[in-house]
């Protein structure tokens, strides 16, 4: 599906430039890297990438410029590299027409899951998955969750509960189980703090793919995942 894919890479260090192109090289994409802002919009003049990624802090033109420059005149997804960490810097880049962020230091495997979904996400938009592949994915050390390759935030909390639910598919939880893994500080909440969180989940879930249920509720158990 993404196979083939072109990735343009904007980043200054050479060292997360190389080791980005190097990984998603061997994931299949075909990769071009370029390591000022200033050179993004005359490379693109004579060029085409699928996706582009982009660092936030660039010479010659930083991220958030080139992002509302390239905003501008395509429609080619973005996603922003920051080690911006702050909320406010994430909002305003998506907010530029930004697709995604990933904030360093990241994990290469979920930069590839996110490319991957990107890519689905445009491809795909408006039409059934295919065959086989999963409505839902939560990434590794990461608070989102992928539907149909469009993400959704998760506050840590939000991610501690559907972390074993999403690893042991089937399997009912009860509350006390849920309520010990997502506070292990064993601050003073009770267990109906759990069907508080799930009913927020399954709000940002709905919001996305309505008719999507993942999380069950079992009467007098708990909770499961289901796909």
């Amino acid at each position: 599906m993404t196979e083939g894919a072109r990735l343009l890479i904007v980043e200054d260090e050479a060292k997360v430039a190389r080791l980005l192109k190097n990984f998603l090289q061997a994931q299949g994409y075909k990769c071009t890297l370029l390591d000022r802002g200033d050179l993004v919009l005359d490379w693109l003049k004579n060029n085409h990438a699928d996706v582009m990624l982009l660092d936030v802090m660039l010479p010659g033109m930083d991220g958030m410029e080139v992002c509302r420059a390239v905003r501008e005149r395509s429609t080619m997804p973005i996603i922003m590299l920051t080690a911006r960490v702050e909320e406010v810097d994430q909002l305003l880049g998506l907010e530029l027409g930004a697709d995604d962020y990933i904030c360093k230091p990241f994990n290469l495997k979920n930069v590839a899951a996110r490319v991957a979904a990107l890519l689905r996400r445009i491809k795909f938009e408006g039409q059934s998955p295919e065959v086989g592949e999963p409505p839902a994915q939560l990434l590794e050390n990461d608070n989102r969750l992928l539907l149909m390759g469009r993400p959704v935030e998760l506050t840590a909390t939000e991610y501690r509960i559907l972390r074993p639910l999403y690893d042991h598919k089937g399997r009912i939880y009860t509350r006390s189980q849920l309520l010990d893994l997502a506070y292990s500080d064993y601050r003073a909440v009770t267990e109906r703090s759990i069907d508080t969180h799930i009913k927020s989940i399954r709000k940002k879930i709905a919001s996305v793919v309505p008719e999507l249920e993942l999380i069950h509720s079992i009467y007098a158990m708990g909770y499961k995942w289901e796909d």
